[in-house]
């Protein structure tokens, strides 16, 4: 039997002008600016306009993945159609793609099989222009910095301690490293500078952490972009930067509104990468998805170690919001892959690897559940090449084990494949109990932060920070910044700093390389293991299989 792809699928679809799935929520063809027939950008003012619904919280989070993502963003979709097949009013929040793994390993990501957001084509590219806004007004800085030195430098700038980069959406290891200023006095003062790729920009932090553009200006303002010869911080305010790259971003701050296959309303605005990033969509998206819905599905990027920590961690504590219930999404392909099973072969039954790659499910459940103090369900996202033993292997060992677990088959039934799911996240809301906490107390030193992070989300004995990385503290202390949450840059793939270490690892220790400060998001960074901020493009890229026609007709977006 032929699958069909997700973009052919997509290309079926016959989308609802977007003004009437505006309609549907209550928004007025006035307070949106349209991008099309099928996308629009919505007033944030709105959300000061009327009292609004104040919606449930569900956030959608998952075990540690295959390189191919398990579908989290799909089960998210498929949920929020269930819902709404339910009889619910409901909406679903979600992050934008970044080109970058668009043309690498994963291709689209917007959902798949019937279980997708529309358009596609257009989500996954360029869409309505936010991630190049975002480029443009961290490069905007850049270009200050550099032109201020060459100025005179008058802030006493040292061009050895700058610590903003430059950035580009795109996978491009060519450019982690880069000499620039060459070429005389002319061409600016060479010196060693480097790329990241623009989801890891503090700028995208910042978007999707801002409440409204004076928020926005403010945070901007707070920057540091590194250090005077005397050791103290140089922001972006004492460059004057923070109005105009406020102004490049002030369209872009406006939550985009798109729709599932199924017309179920999805706003999709923000995408921080949650192995380097924050990795959860705007706050304000988020926001005004409560808004407008009853129950909102909203994700956070990867496994429940990065995403949901983050997502709880940060998110949560600087919005006040609370989630009502949360879903783990785990497949047989992933447990198999944490059980020691190779890429290529995660598409043969193999009873022995989906058991021993059980626990890691188990550990993801335990944190929110023991940790977070919030009740879950697993949804296990059936794959076609799942085998009957499997998914009965997989049920069986979760009831064992006293997980919560409902079958999901959104990828191939849409709404309809996640109404068992949707039914048990409502049973979660309206009758479990949620006694929601964070995981560590922010006032605690950075230290102390980081290792309650590593021993109590990832398993770790103990955490070992480099001579580089204890002075870097040190420093941050000293300057004030020590009463923010930490985001933890780290692989996705194991519970560990080292991607090879799969399933639920004991007896290990998290090293962490590097801490800088995000003055402007509001947290500090702590680099682990050999984590970078701008990814390669891998052997073959998915950008190999994408083309155009000479009707402007995509293929090959997954």
């Amino acid at each position: 039997m032929k699958f069909k792809s997700d973009i052919e699928i997509a290309q079926e679809c016959e989308m609802r002008p977007i003004k009437d799935i505006a309609s549907k929520l209550g928004i007025s063809e006035d307070d949106i600016e349209l991008y099309g027939k099928y996308k629009a950008k919505v007033d944030y003012n709105l959300l000061k306009k009327n009292k609004g619904k104040d919606g449930k919280l569900i956030l959608c989070t998952a075990i540690n993945p295959t390189p191919a993502g398990e579908g989290k963003t799909t089960t998210s979709i498929g949920v929020a159609d269930a819902l709404s097949r339910l009889g619910k009013s409901v909406v679903v929040a979600l992050r934008e793609p970044s080109m970058g793994p668009v043309f690498g390993i994963k291709g689209g990501a917007a959902g798949g099989g019937y279980s997708q957001v529309v358009p596609m084509e257009d989500i996954n590219l360029h869409f309505t222009g936010d991630i190049h806004a975002i480029g443009a007004a961290n490069n905007l800085l850049a270009a200050m910095i550099d032109n201020h030195i060459y100025q005179g430098n008058s802030l006493n700038i040292d061009p050895r301690r700058i610590t903003w980069r430059r950035c580009v959406d795109m996978n491009d290891r060519q450019l982690r490293f880069v000499t620039d200023g060459l070429g005389g006095k002319a061409n600016g003062m060479p010196r060693e500078d480097g790329f990241d790729i623009t989801v890891a920009s503090e700028i995208m932090a910042i978007f999707c952490l801002s409440s409204d553009i004076n928020d926005l200006k403010e945070r901007l303002a707070k920057i540091v972009i590194g250090y005077t010869r005397n050791g103290e911080p140089v922001t972006a305010h004492d460059l004057k930067a923070e109005g105009a790259m406020a102004a490049i971003l002030k369209d872009a701050l406006k939550p985009n509104l798109v729709q599932t296959l199924e017309g179920t309303p999805a706003f999709v605005h923000g995408g921080p990468f949650a192995n380097i990033a924050h990795g959860c969509n705007s706050l304000m998206a988020t926001r005004m998805a409560k808004h407008f819905g009853d129950y909102v599905v909203t994700e956070a990027g990867f496994g429940a170690d990065l995403g949901a920590e983050k997502f709880l961690d940060i998110k949560c504590r600087m919005s006040k919001l609370k989630p009502d219930a949360v879903i783990i999404v785990a497949t047989v392909r992933a447990l198999k892959y944490n059980g020691g099973i190779k890429k290529n072969e995660l598409n043969v039954e193999n009873l022995d690897a989906l058991e021993k790659g059980l626990p890691n499910l188990l550990k993801h459940v335990e944190n929110i559940t023991k940790v977070f103090k919030l009740p879950v369900v697993v949804a296990i996202n059936k794959f076609p090449t799942d085998t009957d033993k499997e998914i009965e292997l997989m049920q069986k060992k979760c009831n064992e084990l006293g997980v919560n677990v409902r079958i999901s088959n959104v990828w191939a039934e849409g709404g309809k494949g996640g109404i068992e799911v949707a039914k048990e996240i409502l049973r979660l809301i309206e009758e479990e109990e949620n006694n929601f906490e964070y995981a560590y107390d922010e006032k605690l030193p950075i230290r102390e932060k980081i290792r309650t992070i590593a021993q109590k989300i990832y398993g770790a004995d103990d955490v070992i920070f480099t001579t580089k990385a204890g002075k870097e503290i040190d420093e941050l202390e000293r300057l004030g910044f020590g009463n923010t949450p930490v985001c933890i840059a780290k692989t996705q793939y194991s519970l560990t700093d080292d991607k090879n270490i799969l399933g639920r690892p004991t007896g290990f220790t998290i090293t962490v390389n590097q801490v800088t400060i995000s003055a402007g998001a509001g947290f500090v960074v702590a680099i682990t293991g050999s984590i970078m901020k701008m990814p390669g493009l891998s052997k073959t890229p998915a950008a190999e299989k994408i083309d155009v026609d000479e009707n402007g007709v995509i293929s090959g977006l997954f």
